[in-house]
């Protein structure tokens, strides 16, 4: 259903993304003055996240675990949604703890963790993929990239302003 969606709407998942690349490094320094707001955000960000790689599907699965090394592109659109789906939760993780490669391993975590509930739980009909954890593992870098260039931007003005009277 949501690979049908994505299927038909070809534009959607890159225009999130290059939105994400536009707004990001301008939203990272207020976001990092406020890492209560920022961490409110990430964990809103996972809520998406887990309800398209957890909520239960009825479908018959013919393989529990597939292993490939397939590159996400705009043209894979699933594969392609995958990267998009960790851009956001990685971005804010960095944002707010001012740590990008820590949040970088978090979410590297956190999608081989998903990848492996797939596969030990059958009954939720979803079957875990290296693609896909390839794919939310290279989202997590974009993420965690756009964070630590727009933290060292903002460090880096913030050094450049006089000290107050």
């Amino acid at each position: 259903m949501i690979t049908d969606f994505l299927l038909a709407h070809r534009w959607l998942m890159p225009a999130v993304l290059a939105a994400f690349v536009v707004v990001g490094p301008f939203a990272a320094p207020a976001l990092a003055s406020r890492p209560r707001i920022a961490w409110a955000l990430a964990l809103l960000s996972l809520l998406p996240l887990a309800a398209l790689t957890l909520v239960p599907v009825d479908r018959e699965l013919f393989s529990r675990c597939e292993v490939g090394w397939s590159l996400p592109t705009p043209a894979r659109v699933e594969l392609f949604a995958n990267l998009v789906l960790f851009v956001a939760p990685a971005y804010l993780a960095a944002v707010a703890s001012r740590r990008p490669l820590a949040a970088l391993a978090a979410a590297c975590v956190l999608s081989a963790g998903i990848e492996m509930l797939q596969a030990l739980v059958p009954a939720i009909g979803r079957s875990c993929d290296t693609s896909d954890w390839l794919g939310n593992a290279l989202g997590a870098v974009v993420g965690v990239g756009l964070a630590a260039v727009a933290l060292r931007r903002h460090r880096r003005r913030g050094t450049r302003e006089p000290l107050p009277a």
